[in-house]
């Protein structure tokens, strides 16, 4: 996204109040205890095993690491895991 464009999103959920990964197109992650995560705003799965997960992002990679992971629900921009999570990495791309 360009610079400009990426400055007036961000003004814009500053004066109106919004989240910003809803005007900012970042991805929100939320975590309950370690044993299941939600992923949204996510473009698609990279890699997939018991023990790591990577997504990619609009700038970058997520990726989940643990053991026993198990991806209940996926769709399109939203994906649910469970299992003993034990680290979540941010990779930013370019």
């Amino acid at each position: 996204m360009p610079r400009v464009g990426r400055k007036l999103r961000k003004w814009t959920a500053r004066v109106l109040d919004l989240p910003q990964d809803v005007v900012l197109d970042v991805p929100r992650i939320t975590m309950i205890a370690g044993l299941q995560l939600t992923v949204e705003n996510h473009r698609g799965v990279l890699h997939f095993s018991q023990d790591r997960l990577r997504l990619a992002m609009d700038r970058g990679e997520l990726e989940i690491v643990g053991s026993d992971l198990v991806i209940r629900l996926i769709g399109g921009e939203e994906v649910f895991v469970e299992g003993k999570i034990t680290g979540v990495l941010l990779h930013p791309g370019d």
